[in-house]
């Protein structure tokens, strides 16, 4: 199984392949893998032990970032990925940890999880995909229904006193300037950082 994978400067840990969505854009519909990687597709879910020693496979020093981000949303497994996260800062000098995930964690756990990432991880990316609630549930096809747009939002909110560097993501050529317009003040009010991301 592929649990630990290159792409450009990190080294990105796939540790599940649930995900409560299954948005019309995911890679995943059309490839099986990242960058050369070998297929994605877990077997099983690696136990936290076996994600732990995968990590001598590779020279640690050649990666600028730790990232969670797999073939499934990684905060289905949070508590595993905290303790790989504070494995791997204490075993590797403290190397910055980003988790890429769609901020559904809240609904997934039914509880606010924000706290859960303090001290383990310095940057979270969420997928904002859009400005709209309506247009976010047509895209992202998740299973919590239309509340899940302002979960996603408030957990946004609540995660960045936690973590110093929280960012939003669109994807390039998906919106109008006046939607990318719109993500941009969502950001803004929520004080955290927007980012249009390439299409990949």
């Amino acid at each position: 199984m592929v649990i630990l994978y290159e792409v450009h400067s990190g080294l990105y840990v796939n540790m599940t392949n649930k995900c409560p969505c299954a948005c019309t854009f995911c890679l995943r519909q059309d490839r099986d893998e990242m960058n050369g990687s070998g297929s994605l597709w877990l077997e099983r879910e690696p136990s936290v032990e076996e994600i732990k020693a995968e990590f001598d496979k590779f020279d640690m020093t050649k990666y600028s970032e730790l990232v969670f981000c797999g073939f499934g949303e990684p905060t289905e497994r949070l508590d595993d990925l905290v303790e790989v996260a504070r494995f791997a800062k204490e075993k590797f000098g403290n190397i910055p940890v980003r988790v890429n995930t769609n901020g559904l964690s809240d609904l997934i756990w039914g509880e606010d999880t924000a706290p859960k990432f303090a001290g383990a991880v310095d940057t979270v990316s969420i997928s904002l995909n859009t400005p709209d609630r309506e247009r976010y549930l047509e895209l992202t096809r998740n299973k919590f229904g239309i509340e899940s747009f302002d979960a996603m939002l408030n957990f946004a909110k609540n995660v960045k006193k936690y973590v110093k560097n929280v960012v939003m993501t669109t994807v390039s050529t998906t919106l109008s300037p006046e939607e990318e317009q719109k993500c941009a003040k969502i950001c803004g009010d929520l004080g955290v950082s927007y980012r249009i991301r390439p299409f990949e």
